[in-house]
């Protein structure tokens, strides 16, 4: 935002009160135009317009405009089931790519699923089940074409990491699921409540840096997690740092390491890296690394059930309850001592859920150039949790994984969402028996080469070339996660993500502008070194707006500027500064404590016998200035429409004196 921008502002208004932004002094200064005033806002109207840009600013309603009740009904009806609105032009073209990609998908999601409830401490059909309800109830409420709902790896690692704080699986394996449900439960709340309020701005509170931090120390956590069914060790330690994990890990290196384990497990993990390297070498075999577990979980239960590998220590699956998803609404806590705690861990897995889907889809919305509406997601999500927590679901969101192949898999609709749960249906009524002989070191190799990916080393460089705060807050996330616990880790990135915006808040950047050579046009000398300085004259550009939380900060450091100013000519024995021009143009809006500010500025260099001039205050500010007669102290004459004018109007005043 240069210091030359203006606002358009119409001559002949007459609802405009204007202030003349050059008293001129000579006869032959240029025409200047002069500074708008705003007309007098209605409090009320002033307010609506806030509400309606901070919650609506979308627009949400203007389908409705102009349309008769019926189809405002229909309308409405439409927003809360899309599937109403584009279901009316599916085709069977449509459905093909859907069902192969659904297919594709399912493929992926089984095996998947069976690794993640385990990741989470629950019974492995848990995770086929939230692969069935979830996405059904998506595919009506949901707004993505390409986001592919189930179970996902760092929630599950949360949720098991934060239920376990609570309560001990292996002890008490029923209040155990049941707080499972309570906190999917008010996960699907919380997410429902944020998108109906339209609060989903609240999620970006969580930067970029943190996330990619977060989810790599969460993916080196969980691949640790694999160590003890990669390696078939029986005690393992319940501690998730990597101190704890690498000590149990070779603490039982002589005695509870299993090498047939091992060796199934290296060489189906060997098998599945693979795989991944010829999906992405050529995107023509994405299909490939989609379909390498569940080929990987056939041969490996093949291979022990008629080895026998079993009885020589290779740990299994075992049991998988057969048939769809039991009733559990009423194993909610809805009162008791595990009704708080429930939510507090449903509002967090909630909230990471969330913060994960929203990137995901607006991804892939992006990739294929459409609308996703964030607060709509969130109460497809919310939903469809919600239905979840009461049909023996734990948390499901997007998985960037399968989202990514069925993207690839040349998905249509969320029709591939409906295919992969009947898929899901048909494997829960008669093939999970089949998974009797499965290998855990075929789940933890599974797992570990899905994490693998969530390690986005580009991404880390990226930002420390960009931002090194973003940096810290991404590696504070990272070691937080990796060397304490999850929940530590998840508390470093949202604590470092508002010290960045307190930081920014709080000590906004400050300029001294220059004029370029030939021009007419003033810069940030630091920027542009050939930027000359007027003699006479300091001009101050201020970044920010200007509210309680800085306006110390900004007054401060103006009077700082101006005293090294001083003391740099004093030394050059060159003419002192007489006018210091402050220039608003980046200045959005200003409160009573930026007024009290500039009033304490303007007596401060009265007092050092310096004229207080602005430059391009806009809109709200100019407004702001005139209610609180803070224009009128200084002088209408000292309020100029760019810096420009400021000069030229100082300047033979300079002369003048001189």
């Amino acid at each position: 935002m240069g210091p030359h921008s203006t606002d358009e502002v119409p001559e002949a208004k007459e609802d405009i009160r204007s202030l003349s932004s050059s008293h001129r002094h000579t006869t032959n200064l240029p025409y200047m135009h002069k500074v708008g005033v705003p007309p007098k806002q209605n409090l009320f109207k002033e307010f609506k317009t806030t509400v309606k840009e901070t919650f609506f600013a979308d627009d949400p309603l203007r389908s409705f405009k102009d349309q008769s009740k019926s189809r405002k009904f229909i309308l409405g009806i439409q927003a809360i089931f899309p599937i109403l609105e584009w279901g009316r032009s599916y085709n069977l073209t449509k459905f093909r790519g859907d069902l192969i990609a659904g297919l594709t998908i399912a493929s992926l999601c089984i095996p998947q699923d069976i690794g993640y409830a385990k990741l989470a401490s629950l019974e492995p059909q848990y995770g086929l089940y939230s692969s069935f309800v979830p996405p059904l109830i998506y595919a009506f409420m949901g707004s993505s074409r390409d986001i592919a709902i189930g179970p996902v790896a760092v929630v599950s690692l949360l949720l098991g990491s934060l239920l376990r704080a609570e309560i001990d699986p292996t002890e008490n394996p029923a209040e155990y699921l049941r707080l499972a449900f309570t906190a999917t439960f008010f996960a699907g709340i919380t997410q429902a409540t944020l998108g109906f309020f339209r609060l989903g701005f609240l999620i970006d509170f969580l930067s970029h840096a943190a996330i990619v931090g977060f989810m790599g120390g969460a993916a080196i956590t969980i691949a640790l997690q694999q160590l003890k069914g990669f390696l078939g060790i029986k005690n393992f330690t319940k501690e998730t740092d990597i101190i704890s994990v690498m000590h149990s890990v070779w603490g039982s290196v002589h005695h509870g390491w299993n090498w047939q384990t091992i060796v199934i497990g290296a060489t189906f993990l060997g098998f599945l890296l693979f795989a991944k390297y010829i999906g992405k070498k050529n995107k023509k075999f994405f299909w490939v690394p989609a379909i390498a577990p569940l080929i990987s979980v056939i041969l490996s239960t093949f291979f022990v059930y008629i080895t026998r590998a079993d009885k020589k220590g290779v740990q299994i699956v075992k049991h998988i309850d057969k048939g769809i998803n039991p009733s559990s609404a009423s194993q909610i806590y809805f009162s008791g001592v595990y009704l708080l705690k429930g939510f507090k861990i449903g509002v967090v897995a909630g909230l990471i859920a969330l913060t994960e889907a929203v990137a995901i889809g607006r991804t892939f919305a992006s990739m294929k150039d459409y609308q996703l509406d964030g607060n709509k997601e969130m109460v497809a999500l919310g939903a469809m949790n919600i239905v979840g927590s009461m049909t023996s679901c734990y948390v499901a969101t997007g998985s960037f994984s399968r989202s990514a192949v069925n993207y690839m898999a040349g998905c249509r609709t969320a029709v591939s969402n409906i295919v992969m749960s009947c898929v899901v249906f048909l494997t829960l009524e008669f093939i999970t028996p089949l998974f009797k002989y499965t290998p855990n070191a075929i789940l933890a190799s599974i797992i570990i080469s899905a994490v693998i990916g969530l390690i986005d080393y580009d991404a880390a460089i990226l930002i420390w070339k960009i931002d090194k705060f973003d940096f810290v807050a991404c590696m504070g996330a990272f070691f937080g996660v990796v060397f304490k616990s999850v929940e530590i880790g998840l508390l470093i990135a949202v604590a470092i993500s508002f010290a960045k915006i307190l930081l920014q808040v709080t000590r906004p950047r400050t300029a001294i502008l220059g004029k370029l050579p030939r021009t007419t046009v003033y810069r940030n000398i630091q920027q542009y070194p050939e930027a000359t300085k007027i003699p006479g004259l300091l001009i101050v550009r201020i970044d920010s707006a200007i509210y309680f939380s800085n306006s110390n900060y900004v007054k401060e450091r103006i009077l700082r500027w101006l005293t090294d100013e001083e003391e740099h000519l004093k030394e050059a024995n060159l003419p002192r500064v007489q006018f210091l021009i402050v220039e608003m143009s980046p200045v959005t809006d200003i409160d009573t404590s930026g007024i009290h500010a500039l009033e304490e500025l303007h007596r401060s260099l009265l007092k050092r016998d310096v004229k207080l001039v602005l430059a391009n205050p806009g809109q709200v500010v100019v407004d702001k200035l005139h209610a609180s007669k803070f224009a009128d102290d200084i002088g209408e004459d000292k309020i100029f429409l760019t810096v420009g004018d400021a000069v030229v109007t100082c300047s033979p005043k300079l002369a003048e004196e001189v």
